[in-house]
């Protein structure tokens, strides 16, 4: 069975579900690839044999977003700073203690504006939800900074891979799946670059904290 075969099998419902529901779970606070996901997804719309609507999946990332930040709030609110401790013994490279204070401060000093644009960072995008609650954020702005960080994120990346996916269809109208690999390769690629950066910044923070 060819790879166009195997992904024209794929019900486009089962796409839009499983980017709502990994970039939920990311949002809520768990790493999971969500961005990968939604890049991936974004391609396979690309396609048009597939039957699968760029505009379903933007609507499906926003909507896992959205929900999945705001039951991360819920969370938060609900255990306060104390819930960091849990994850970061659970999920240390993500929630040590240096990320934890990164993204601290970061909120306490951007505020709503950390919220949205956290959605365009690895790090502060699993954090966003739960650290907001924790520190007792209202939620109404919250909710309107979440939303159309959400928004934005979901629209805008599957809006730019799928024009870029176009293009590289009529490109390599033979081998148009390559594309896929590429854009997951690029997506691991730039989130280690991500990470990298983010890992030397909460090194660069701890060491004003030790000074």
């Amino acid at each position: 069975m060819s790879v166009d075969h195997l992904l024209q099998t794929i019900p486009p419902l089962t796409v839009y579900l499983l980017v709502g529901f990994v970039v939920g779970i990311e949002s809520l606070g768990i790493p999971l690839p969500g961005e990968i996901v939604l890049v991936s997804a974004a391609l396979l719309s690309s396609r048009h044999e597939l039957a699968v609507s760029p505009a379903w999946i933007a609507v499906a990332g926003s909507a896992g977003a959205i929900i999945g930040d705001s039951i991360g709030y819920l969370v938060g609110r609900r255990y306060g700073m104390a819930l960091f401790g849990r994850l970061g013994r659970r999920f240390p490279r993500h929630f040590g203690p240096d990320h934890v204070r990164v993204a601290e401060r970061v909120f306490t000093r951007w505020g709503m504006w950390a919220v949205f644009f956290g959605r365009f960072i690895a790090l502060l995008r699993i954090f966003a939800g739960p650290l907001a609650g924790a520190l007792g954020m209202h939620y109404p702005r919250f909710l309107v900074a979440n939303a159309l960080g959400g928004i934005a994120w979901a629209t805008g990346t599957t809006l730019l891979v799928y024009s870029l996916g176009v293009v590289a269809e009529r490109w390599l109208s033979r081998f148009s799946w390559i594309g896929l690999v590429v854009a997951v390769l690029v997506g691991l690629g730039v989130s280690l670059v991500i990470r990298a950066r983010t890992r030397r910044l909460a090194e660069s923070y701890a060491a004003e904290s030790d000074d």
